[in-house]
């Protein structure tokens, strides 16, 4: 369910656009307390659901399941506004980025996004800011009810007796961790980059225009060919690091050099105008080159050799040194996967591996502008075997516990219809 409304908010994106974009009526599908559902969002979202289906996005069945789910999301909103529940606004920031990032890779590029859409990506993270809040606030109130649901163990094995021959054959999987190293993550790199910055707000300070500069050395796709012109925003669209510096200036003052997660920036506010400010800036973008990729693949071999030659464990150095904070602080564990799960350069590595042997360091593609190197463990070769409460009680135990909230969560939908209003107009 809650990865259901994950998928729901890189919807949101697309959908936004298409209402946006109608010129003729739309009509109401459902009234779900104050919110509607337009036959164009029920009909957008059955072509996503039958391209991943393989099915007729036109067949009355499929329009009906997915009516239905867009009216539970909307109690789920509705249930999640009388429970007063509030979402920070830095982790709408943080969904609006993955949004973005995930669109930016469709399109190739975020000027071909800009470009698509024919605004800024500022401007689509607050068109699609109010829609990302609900969505946020229907998954907390989710959450709430289900997050910390679990299965006794003899739930579990109860669930198996009834369930064994459906269960089939396990294939086999591959237990696997990795050391993964960002070459932009380097002090040289960094500092390059930070000089650079520091050498254009010298420029500024001296008289050179700061339009001309941002136009000709800004890595803003958004901005730069706006002379760095960011417009009138308000606070919660940009990077907390730099609002911080932004609302703190004067008009017409210049900013110190500002870090944030994308790069160094200079900012300069234009206007300040109630709660926004009418600010331009320019990004310098922290890049890797050969030098920085050669220093983190010698990294990653020394420390492969150090494991090797028993000086310290895989999980020392990954909690140490992995630039994949997520996996780094359990030791680098990736999980188990079937072959079928990992990608193609991922899958050729691990193949190769016998168990505890690690490989040399390899180029890992995260999205269209990142990459880095990591070294692969293979921590365990699980045969394929029949399903076994013995060998597969996490698996059995995530499948238990799936049915169980499945189960509980109908309920609670039912009991949500009965106390909301909704209707369906079609």
């Amino acid at each position: 369910m809650a990865n259901r409304i994950k998928i729901l908010l890189l919807l949101i994106v697309a959908l936004t656009v298409q209402i946006n974009a109608q010129q003729v009526l739309d009509k109401i599908a459902a009234v779900v307390d104050k919110e509607i559902i337009l036959k164009s969002e029920v009909e957008f979202r059955a072509v996503y659901e039958a391209a991943q289906r393989n099915l007729d996005p036109k067949d009355s069945t499929l329009l009906k399941q997915v009516l239905n789910s867009l009216i539970e999301e909307k109690l789920l909103y509705a249930q999640a506004e009388l429970d007063s529940v509030v979402v920070p606004e830095e982790q709408i920031q943080q969904q609006l980025d993955y949004q973005i990032n995930y669109i930016t890779q469709q399109y190739g590029s975020k000027e071909k996004l800009e470009e698509a859409y024919k605004m800024s990506i500022d401007k689509l993270k607050r068109n699609w800011s109010e829609d990302t809040r609900k969505n946020l606030m229907a998954q907390t109130v989710q959450n709430k009810k289900f997050g910390d649901l679990k299965s006794s163990r003899k739930e579990v094995e109860d669930f198996f007796d009834a369930n064994r021959d459906s269960l089939g054959v396990i294939p086999e999987r591959y237990e696997i961790s990795h050391i993964f190293q960002n070459p932009k993550t380097g002090e040289r790199v960094k500092n390059k980059a930070k000089d650079f910055a520091l050498a254009l707000l010298d420029s500024i300070k001296e008289g050179k225009d700061f339009a001309a500069l941002a136009r000709k050395y800004s890595d803003d796709p958004g901005s730069a060919a706006q002379g760095g012109d960011l417009g009138f925003v308000k606070r919660g669209v940009f990077y907390p690091e730099f609002e911080a510096a932004a609302f703190a200036l004067g008009p017409g003052q210049l900013s110190s050099i500002i870090l944030s997660p994308v790069g160094y920036h200079i900012i300069q506010l234009l206007e300040r105008r109630g709660d926004a400010i009418h600010s331009r800036h320019i990004l310098i973008k922290i890049k890797s080159d050969g030098e920085s990729d050669l220093a983190t693949i010698e990294l990653l071999n020394d420390l492969r050799d150090s494991i090797l030659s028993g000086k310290n464990s895989f999980a020392y150095y990954a909690i140490k040194f992995s630039d994949d904070h997520e996996t780094g602080k359990f030791g680098g564990s990736l999980g188990i996967f079937e072959q079928q799960q990992l990608d193609k350069t991922l899958s050729e590595t691990v193949l190769k591996l016998k168990e505890d042997e690690i490989s040399f360091p390899k180029r890992l593609e995260i999205d269209k502008n990142t990459y880095g190197y990591h070294i692969v463990k293979l921590v365990k070769k699980i045969p394929q075997h029949k399903a076994s409460i013995e060998m597969d009680y996490d698996e059995i135990k995530k499948l238990a516990e799936f049915y169980k909230k499945q189960k509980l969560y109908a309920n609670w939908i039912q009991e949500l219809k009965d106390k909301i209003f909704w209707e369906v107009r079609i």
